[in-house]
This record gives C-alpha cells, structure tokens and sequence, in this order.
C-alpha cells in the first residue's frame, strides 16, 4: 500500500517537476515571456491551493480509496492533455487542471498514511511514501528529459499520464476501503467540520508549523539554477548534476531519517534537522569560483536535510490533526502549505537583484531568512498537541509531545 501510495506521489511530483527544466523549449515554442513561462508553472501550484480550499468541504464525506481513485483518475487525464496542448493557453488550461486535482491527491494519500499506519511507525511510512520525491529527482527528470530530447516535450507528459493508468490499477488492487470515518456517529456537516478543524487551536499552531517548514526552503531553492550559473559559473549542462546527486542521497537518507523519526521522537528528530539545514542552506547561496565538487557537496547537503526534515514534520503534522478530522484538516493544511510556497518563492524573488554584470546579488539573504522560518518550525514543534504520542509516563514522551 505504501508503495502504491509512494508511486502516485512520483507522479504528482514529477508532473509538477518536469515543467521548470523544459522552460526553454516552451518559452521558444510559444514565444512567450520568462514572466509568462512563470505563470504556467505557478499556476499549478496556486490551484492545488485553491482546490484544497473547495475540497476541504467535501473530503471527508466519501471514502478515502473511491475518492483517490477519481482524483488520481483526472489527474492522469489532466496531465494527458499537457500533453496534447497545442498553445499556451491550452497547457495552462491543463496544467490548472492537475494542480486542482494533483493538489487534493497529494493531501488525501498523507491522510491514508494517518488513517492506516499506527503513531509509533508513521515515521517510517512516510520515509517509504516521501521516497517519491528522491526518485522523481534521480530517475524521473532526466529520464523525461531525454524523452522530451528525443521526442518532444508531448511525450514527457504522455508518458506521465501512462504511468498514472498503471499505478491506478495498483491502488485498485492494493489500498483497503478505508470508510470508516463515514461510520461516525457525531460526523459533522461539510462548514461545521472546517468550523471545528479552523476553530481547534492545535491545528491552528499546526498550520502555522506546516507554512513556516515549507517557507524556509522555498525562499531558497526556485533560485538554485539561476544562481548556479550566474555566479557559480556552472553550465547549462552541469546543473542537472546537482539535483540527481542530491535526489540519489536521499534516496537512500529517507528511510534512515523514517526510522530515526520514530526511535528518537518526531519533534526530536525534526528539531535537528531543522538546525542542520541553515549551514548547507546559507553555503549554497554563497559558493562562488570553487570546484563543481564543491558546489555539488552544499547542494546535496541542502537537499538532504531539506527533504529529511519533511519526514518526521509530516508525520508531526498528520498526528497534530484531530483523527476525526483529518481528511478536512489535511485537505486545509494542503493549501496552507502551498500559499507558503509561492509566498517564500516571492519574498525570495524580491529579495535577490542582478548588477550590471549580471550577477545574482543578495541571494545568501534568502538564506538567512530561511533560516529565521526554520528556527520557529524548530520551536513550534514543540508547542503541538500529536494525538497517538505515548502517554507521558513512558520514558521519551512528554505531555503533548511526543
């Protein structure tokens, strides 16, 4: 099941990847804008934001597989028609269209972990889950980009949309009904159940958590590229070196960083990484007229422990949500998370400048304010209620912590 579940994210997140490294084709094929190119790729995002909104009113009135099933469904269907588009306006038509669906499933697959998987071992299942993202880095980007070289860019999303009918036909076989949240006898009304998920104070300290973790990153990393070969002086074709070496060692981190999160505690084990990421973080917005290796060591370092810290802050956020609630919670965190992103994104845009050699100036700030959104993540950890914890006699709990 988490497996099926790990697949449908690699979709997700390799549909929303691909984009970004196919920007030259599509600026020149459809002769827009570097700002009209941005457009296409926030879109996606800024929908999966807003469908989370409208779907917080409607999640937890279905089954959680029959739901998945449709969305996962639409998606494959949304991501075909990427790959059909023959404008501009038609691929941003279709890229709205698996945002709105893509944002959903991704919110809706970490609520099955929460459902299925007990406290003391959703560490690990969203160390297997969250391994989507490494390989999607390793294998799924430039195994599209090749395709999309030798192809076009048509076939990336076609053969996105073919993986998504194969790992639907896992989720058929493998997932259980999961409806028993249907089966609640004080099963509130669509308003009342976002009511109670908006008005309990623990979610609200856990939203603040989830957009201050997805903040300190991304206030950093939508500038990687532009930097690495401005001022890093790294060609166009040594930059993809820096996301497969960094995908290919979180391959293999994320399931160590899983099981720590569940021996050393998820706020423990957050706490630290955390921490660890502000050295790798600053250091690759500052590398600058050093060896490739050099370069590759921050970024890998960055990417690391970036992507570590999402595994125990999940499974912090999933056990910070009133079980009850959770699919309308996790549905509402999705859009929390997502605003976050294109916020820090901004900020970070109107942080850095270009001088008249056309140098990236000011970039190591967005560090430091990433760093900042770290410390609090750090501290509002600490602060969140994890339904499931260990009572507090047991020797690594304490009350409202785990």
């Amino acid at each position: 099941m988490l497996l099926t579940l790990a697949g449908i994210q690699f979709t997700h997140i390799l549909d929303f990847m691909i984009m970004m490294p196919l920007g030259p084709q599509f600026t020149t094929i459809f002769g827009i804008t570097d700002a009209q190119f941005g457009l296409l790729v926030s879109a996606y995002t800024l929908a999966a934001g807003a469908s989370g909104l409208v779907a917080s009113t409607y999640i937890d009135r279905f089954g959680r597989k029959r739901l998945l099933l449709v969305l996962y469904v639409l998606f494959g269907l949304a991501t075909l028609a990427c790959g059909v588009a023959t404008s501009y306006g038609t691929l941003m038509a279709a890229r709205i269209a698996a945002g709105i669906f893509g944002g959903v499933m991704s919110a809706l697959s970490q609520t099955i972990v929460g459902d299925v998987i007990p406290f003391e071992r959703r560490g690990r299942a969203m160390g297997i889950v969250m391994t989507s993202f490494s390989v999607s880095t390793v294998a799924g980007v430039p195994l599209g980009l090749f395709v999309a070289a030798h192809l076009g860019w048509h076939a990336a999303f076609i053969g996105i949309a073919l993986l998504c009918a194969v790992f639907a036909i896992f989720a058929a076989l493998t997932l259980p009904v999961l409806s028993h949240h249907l089966n609640a006898a004080d099963r509130p009304s669509a308003l009342e159940g976002i009511s109670q998920v908006l008005a309990d104070r623990n979610h609200q300290k856990a939203f603040v958590f989830s957009a201050l973790s997805m903040a300190a990153a991304f206030t950093v990393i939508p500038y990687i590229t532009i930097y690495m070969q401005a001022n890093a002086g790294l060609r166009a074709d040594q930059v993809p070196w820096i996301y497969l070496c960094g995908g290919a060692v979180t391959l293999f981190t994320a399931r160590l960083f899983g099981r720590m999160t569940d021996r050393r505690g998820k706020v423990w084990t957050y706490r630290l990484l955390a921490l660890a990421i502000m050295v790798p973080m600053l250091a690759t917005t500052l590398v600058r007229g050093v060896p490739m290796w050099v370069v590759i060591i921050c970024s890998t370092l960055f990417f690391l422990t970036s992507s570590g810290r999402m595994i125990p802050g999940m499974a912090i956020v999933t056990a910070a949500a009133n079980p009850r609630l959770r699919g309308t919670f996790m549905t509402l965190n999705s859009s929390v998370q997502s605003a976050a992103m294109g916020l820090a994104a901004f900020a970070g845009g109107l942080i850095i400048s270009r001088d008249a050699a056309g140098l990236v100036q000011n970039y190591w700030v967005c560090a430091v304010v990433g760093g900042l959104f770290s410390l609090a993540a750090a501290w509002m950890a600490g602060t969140l209620t994890l339904h499931g914890a260990m009572p507090p006699s047991a020797p690594l709990a304490a009350p409202g912590k785990d």
